[in-house]
This record gives structure tokens, sequence and C-alpha cells, in this order.
């Protein structure tokens, strides 16, 4: 077989334009070898100018090297292709190339600063008009390349000459922006033209300014102004450079934008459009002025993940007709975007959308909503030739959409596309895929995927719909598994992880969610919370394990520690979290729906167990990183709290003085339920489950782990029992009632099709789906035993009726899959190991078998 070798890859960007970092680590696969092949060395080929530099390395590494050369300068661009050699000594040819290019690294080098209308906006209404800004520029003979990096306080949108420039939606993202306001790279050379130009850009109040929070919310948490940020770089054949970027010779006036927020959505005025505003020879004299701000270039920073992008467009499924009268679309999924019209109408018409996840009694249910409007108004122009539109700087969580005053016949109109849902997250590559013979389960599993989509928009949040839309630091260490393997989310939440970091406060306290917004009392002034807290440990953890990143361990190393050290000084030598305000097993299906916290399991039980967890994963992260006192101090510390732990809450027996599921489950999986007491603990843990009559009896915290808790000592009948319980509450009961996407609450809906009284009732919420992350390891059988699947592990464990499953996940070395079935002769176990890992079969009953890159299959005999 020849061997052959993808093109590199650049940290974890997706896109390589514009990066950050000067030695950028590479990666790649090998896509094809003769059998037995294994990688002794490689090579990579640096183009640079009209300079190309090789560098050959023994090992046989490939998943974040060092970059081997000089470091990138600004601007800097470089095609890079890798060979790879055999224990037999022969190369293959060179990869195809990848191009890296830098942002701007040296921060003198950042001249725009920010611009925005000159009028004095009223900073505490929601009445202020989103703006544009433009100037005119002249490119002269022999362009070669042009780059703007673009940023806002605020969110933007860029044209030139007329074109809009680059695809990306709510840019720059939400960031903590007093430490870190991210910027784009954007080719726009094919845009210039000799001679004269124009610029302009598009402004919205974004998460910078915009309305966030709950009960009102708060506005102007980051600043008061709506500000762009560009600096458009014009490269010439012989080597000049020049540069336009925002300066008080821009000029400002109001977009027919009227008002736009991220809750309450966008009104658009077509009447009041500007034709021709960003091409050259545009009369902008009645323009106003604007003002220069100020932005520290030190807090400029380019981006680790993709931008945010419309990644699918959803028709409407049904046209309804509501008991009162009204009409609504009925999308058939719970999803997150904007709806697109296009349609030809009289000036003045007004088409009104109102978006929801649910009907109740027939009708648009928005209680859910809180205080978000969650409202799209457009007015049209009347243009003969028909109107297109979609809102710019807002987005929705629905899956129904109330249409008031459509211009004509609304069947119609669906019929020919024009209202579609245009969906829109960060635009991750998707990595892993799932099936099974359950087809429920297939929906589930389905549903955990759009909760991610809809909860991946720049942030990792709760929810997409209501006044919320918060990084829930808990959320996602609960999820984080889960999402490492339907996406590849390393670069997406090593960004977040920077902004906790920035978050956290000096005593090590890490926010309940971050970017941090002002809130009531219960969420602020900051106080420390397990689980939520643990975010910290976890999710940087996860990343090492999921997608073999050490960096992210460094780089967050003294946050962990931080984190700890806070954890072990409260605990004091009792070496017990049990004091202070806690969350606990939070959304337990037995807590009143106005105290999600009020949870079978004792809740600082729960704080001493991810005290003992983290404690545990910091000495871990030290030793990976060569910090061998801080990990012998940090274990030393880890065994104090697991000790404190079995005396103060387990019994001789193996029952927990807490004698709920999600108290077992946190023992047996954190390591803390002593090894002679693990059957016991596992076996009242089932019986606590069938005395549910199979039904959930876990929240936040014990729902990710009360499936492995099981599965991994001896109760794997169980798991399944829980697995496809069909009652109210579990997973399967969310399917039932058409669920098409996770919900906040087991009852989000009640059994009589009536939604939950509590105030904090989300359709879709990513916590609970985290099970997602057992199907793939345990029903499915593909996991990682070692950091980034250099070693993988196949372990199916069929049960509870299933014939059969599959898993398929592209690694960091290349797609790794299974599949099994079950028939009179036996398992028939189908798998493939990528090149560069090396893998291990394990069937119950059977010897475990070491696998070499390639296609296996084998059949084992089963007792059925």
């Amino acid at each position: 077989m020849t061997l052959t070798v993808s093109a590199p890859r650049f940290e974890h960007h997706r896109e390589a334009r514009g990066i950050g970092e000067p030695r950028p680590r590479l990666s790649w696969v090998v896509e094809s070898a003769p059998a037995g092949w294994t990688a002794t060395a490689y090579r990579v080929a640096i183009v640079r100018g009209d300079a190309t530099d090789r560098y050959e390395v023994e090992g046989g590494d490939q998943v974040l090297v060092p970059w081997p050369a000089p470091a990138l300068a600004s601007r800097e661009r470089a095609d890079v292709r890798i060979a790879v050699r055999g224990a037999d000594g022969a190369w293959s040819a060179y990869s195809a190339p990848a191009t890296v290019e830098a942002g701007l690294l040296d921060l003198s080098e950042w001249t725009a600063g920010p611009i925005g209308s000159i009028e004095n906006e009223n900073p505490l209404t929601d009445t202020r008009r989103p703006m544009l800004v433009r100037r005119e520029f002249a490119a002269g003979p022999g362009l070669v390349r042009a780059r703007l990096y673009a940023t806002a306080h605020g969110l933007y949108q860029a044209e030139i000459n007329g074109v809009r420039v680059g695809d990306d939606v709510l840019s720059p993202g939400w960031t903590v922006y007093r430490e870190r306001l991210r910027y784009y790279t954007y080719d726009v050379t094919h845009l210039i033209r000799e001679g004269a130009n124009a610029i302009g850009a598009w402004l919205g109040d974004g998460w910078y300014r915009g309305r966030l929070g709950w009960r009102g919310g708060f506005r102007n948490v980051y600043g008061d102004d709506q500000s762009f940020i560009g600096q458009l770089e014009l490269t010439y054949a012989d080597g000049t450079r020049e540069t336009v970027a925002t300066d008080t010779s821009w000029r400002a006036a109001s977009s027919p934008i009227l008002t736009s927020g991220i809750y309450d959505g966008e009104t658009y005025d077509a009447r009041q459009e500007r034709p021709g505003w960003s091409s050259p020879g545009f009369d902008d004299r009645e323009w106003g002025r604007v003002q220069l701000r100020r932005r520290d270039p030190a807090t400029l920073v380019a981006p680790t993940a993709p931008p945010v992008r419309v990644t699918q467009e959803v028709s409407p499924v049904e046209v309804l007709t509501t008991p009162t009268g009204r009409v609504v679309l009925d999308f058939g999924q719970n999803l997150v975007g904007v709806v697109r019209l296009r349609a030809t109408a009289a000036p003045g018409t007004t088409v009104t959308l109102r978006t929801a996840e649910v009907l109740q009694d027939g009708e648009l249910y928005t209680r859910p909503l809180r205080d978000a409007t969650s409202t799209d108004v457009y007015t049209f122009a009347g243009r003969p030739e028909g109107e297109e539109w979609e809102p710019r700087f807002t987005y929705h969580g629905f899956r129904y959409v109330e249409v008031d005053g459509w211009p004509g016949d609304l069947h119609r109109a669906v019929a020919d596309g024009g209202l579609v849902a245009r969906v829109l997250h960060t635009d991750l590559e998707r990595t892993g895929w799932f099936t099974c013979s359950n087809p429920l389960v297939d929906r589930l599993h389905e549903n955990v995927v759009w909760g991610m989509r809809g909860n991946f928009v720049d942030i990792p949040s709760d929810c997409p719909q209501r006044d919320e839309r918060l990084g829930w630091t808990g959320d996602i260490q609960v999820f984080a598994p889960t999402a490492s393997y339907l996406y590849d989310c390393s670069g997406m939440l090593a960004g977040w992880l920077r902004d906790l970091a920035a978050e956290q406060l000096p005593d090590g306290t890490v926010p309940w969610f971050v970017p941090v917004i002002p809130s009531d009392r219960m969420w602020t002034p900051q106080r420390p919370g397990a689980a939520w807290g643990d975010a910290a440990t976890v999710v940087p953890w996860t990343l090492f394990t999921r997608f073999g990143d050490a960096g992210v361990l460094r780089a967050q190393f003294d946050s962990a520690r931080a984190w700890v050290d806070l954890q072990s000084e409260i605990a004091g030598p009792s070496r017990l979290w049990d004091t202070g305000f806690q969350l606990g097993d939070w959304l337990d299906p037995a807590a009143p729906p106005q105290d999600p916290a009020d949870a079978r399991a004792d809740r600082h039980l729960v704080a001493g167990a991810y005290f003992a967890l983290s404690a545990r994963l910091v000495a871990r992260m030290a030793a990976v990183l060569g910090e061998s006192e801080h990990a012998e101090s940090y274990g030393r510390l880890a065994d104090e709290v697991r000790d404190a732990f079995a005396a103060a809450y387990i019994g001789s027996d193996g029952t927990m003085t807490s004698d709920a599921p999600t108290a077992y489950a946190v023992a047996l999986q954190f390591g803390l339920m002593p090894s002679e007491l693990r059957a016991a603990a596992a076996t009242r843990l089932a019986d606590l489950v069938h005395a549910e009559g199979n039904r959930i009896a876990t929240g936040f915290v014990g729902t990710p782990l009360v499936s492995d808790a099981l599965s991994a000592n001896g109760r794997l009948a169980t798991a399944y029992d829980l697995l496809l319980e069909e009652g109210c509450p579990s997973w399967l009961y969310q399917v039932t009632m058409g669920a098409t996407t996770i919900w906040e609450r087991w009852d989000s809906m009640l059994p009589d099709g009536s939604v939950n009284p509590g105030t904090m009732t989300s359709f879709n919420h990513y916590a609970l789906g985290a099970v997602a992350d057992w199907l793939h390891r345990v029903v499915a059988g593909l996991a990682p035993d070692g950091p980034g699947y250099r070693r993988i592990r196949f372990a199916p464990r069929p049960g509870g009726g299933l014939t059969h499953a599959s898993a398929r996940h592209r690694t960091p070395y290349g797609d790794a899959a299974i599949a099994w079935r079950l028939d009179d002769d036996g398992l028939h176990v189908d798998l493939e190991v990528p090149i560069g890992t090396t893998a291990v079969i394990d069937i119950e009953g059977h010897g475990d078998e070491d696998l070499v890159p390639g296609r296996h299959t084998r059949t084992f005999a089963v007792q059925r």
C-alpha cells in the first residue's frame, strides 16, 4: 500500500489565516501505509517567500509537534508540507501544502482605533440605533494582497465596494472584553479595485453593550459605545504597503436597523436603506463625524476557533393555524438561528416573526423566554424585484415561528422557500457519530447533537433562547467529554478557558458563568461552588485526554491549582468542604420547581467529592507537565480528601450517609469508594434505581456519572434499564414527548403536554445529554485509552435488547470506528484502528487482545 500523509494542521485551527501563534504546532494524519508500518521520523518542508527550508525530526509523533523553524512574523505566510519515514527507512512523498498566515503579532502594528457615531446616544435605554460607518480610499496598480483585520465594541459586518466581507456572523463573539477582544483576518484581495474604493461596516450592540441577564438585565456591561475597529492593509508587488485604518476621517449614519438585541430580536425598515453606502462615489455629506474611542492593542487577540456561521437551512414542515386564528410555522426541529424571508410587498408592509420552542394549547408559548422578546420585524421598501432579509445581530432558539402580516399566500411562500430557518453556531468540525438498533436511543443522541449545536454559539452556553444564554461553568464541566467526541471543540474550549482564568478571582474562586455579567444576589458577588468551579480542572483535563494537548494543561495549570488551593483553604485540616453555599446536584427531578438545588444528595457530600477529584486531576496535570513536586503534594492532598470523604460519608457496609444515587455515583466514579466496598455500593445504587422504577433520580452532577457507576461495577443491566425507561423522568420520556433537543428539566414538558411551571424551563440545555459519552464508550464501545486516542479501547457492552450499535470518531490520528451486531452466531465486531495508534479489544468473558492499525473483524461466543 502506498504511504501517504495529509496536509498538516496548525494548532487546533480549522482555518489558519490570521493566527496568533508565531510557532504553531503541527499535526497530520497518515492516511495510508503498508501493513505493520510504524513512523520513525518526519520531515517538514516550509516555503517562506522564495526560500524553502527542510527539517528532519526523529520520532513517531504526529500530533501537535513543535514548529521546527524560526517564528513567523506578523502577516507572514508559509506553505508547509509533511513527509514521514517508516521503520523500513522508506520515506513517503510530501503531502499537499497547507498554508498558515500570522495575524498582527506585534502590538505596535495596530494603527486602527475604535470609531463610531459621535452622537450622544442614551446609554440607559434600549432604543439606541445601530449605526453604519464608512470611508473611501484609493488603491494603486500592482496590488498583490489585501487583508482586513477587524473587530468591534459590539458586533460588526464589514463591506467593501458593496460586497459583504466574510461569512461569519455575530463577530467578534463574546469574550472577557476588558482582557481579550478577538479580531478576525479576512482576505479581501478580490474585492479591491485599482482606483476608487469604499469600505464600511454595520454595527450592533451585541454582548458588549446590549442587554444581558434576567429580571430586566444589565446594559453597558463592557462599555457604552458602539465602535468598529478595522485595519485594511494593501500590499503591492514592489513590497510597499498602504494602510486604511479606522480613524476620525470616517463618517457615520444610522442604519436601517431600528433596534437590535441578542435577546429581543431585530427591527428593520428597508425604506431607510442607503443604497450604495459601501461603494465609492456615495454622497455621505449628510453623514456625521465619528468619535475615536480607546482600546489597548494588547487586548486584541487572534481567534483559537472558527467563527459562528450559518451551517444549515431548515424549511418549515407544516403551516399551522392556532385556535385563536394565528399562523405558526413548525420547523420540525428545535434549532438556533434566525429566519430568512423572501417576498414582494408594497412599501410599508410589515411582517412580524415571533419565535418560541413550544406550543401550549395550540398557541405559541413564550413564557419560558421570560423577558426575551425574541421577535423580528421587517418593513418592506416595496422593490418590485422582491426583497430578502435576515437579522444580522441577534439569534433565537426556536422550533415555531408565528407570522403576522405576511403579504400573500403563506403556504405558497413556504413551498417556494420564502421562509427558511438559518441554523447558526460556532463552525466546528463534526468528529463523532453513533447509531444503534433502538430508534428512540438514536433520536436521543440526535437531540444531544442539536443541543450542542444550539449552545455552542461562540461560548458554551446553558440555553439559546431566554434572557440568559450564559457560559455556565457547571454545564460544560459535565458535558465536555460528550462535546469533545461530537465536534472538534478543542480550540473553542481552550479559548473559553482563558476567559475563565481571566475572570477567576485572586483567591481562586471560579465564577458560576464565564464571561461574568452582573446578576442578582445569588450569583454576584462570586462565591465558590463545587461542580461549577471544577470546570477549571475537569475541562482542561478532558481536552488533554481527548485531543492529546498538554499545552492546554500548561496554559491552565495555575488556574487549576488556584481553584484546588481555595478548596483546601475552605476545607481546612478536616479536608471536608462542608460549609457554605452550594448548588449540589442541581435539578434533581425531586427538587421543587422553584428550588432546583434542593436535591436528594447532600450538597456538601458533592462538594467533598469534587474537591477530591480536582486535587487528583491537578496532581495528574503536574505529572504530565513534569512538575514532580506539585504532582506529589497534590497527590497527597487528594489521598487525604479521599480518606476524609470515606470516613465522613461511607459506612462500613458501603452504604452512604446520603442514600441517594448521586452520592453513590460520585463515590464510585471519583475513586472515593474503598475497593472492598465497591460491589456493595454498586448493589445499593442499582437497588435505588430499581426502587424509582428505573426513572431518573439524579441532577446535573449525578446524571453524567450514574450510568458508568453501574456499568463499570457489574450492574450493566441496570444501566440499560435506566437508559431505556420511557416514564417521566427519563431520557426517553423526553423523546416520546416529541423532544428534538435535550431539556433543562427532566419534565420541562409535563405528561399532559403543559410546560413545567418553573420560571427556569428551557427546552434546549445540553447538560443532561452528557449520557451520550456513555453511549459512545460503553454501548458502542469506543473510548480513548491514552491521551488523544493514541491508544484506543474498544470495549462494547451490549445489553438492553440492542442487536447492533456503531460509533465513529475522527481522532487526531484519523478515523477510529467500531460496529457490532448480535445474532445466533454470537457477537460480531468490526473495527478500524487509525495509523499511528494502537488499540485493545475488550469483550467481557474473553481476554484482551492488542490490535495494530487497520481493519479487524472478530466474532465472540456470548450467552444471550
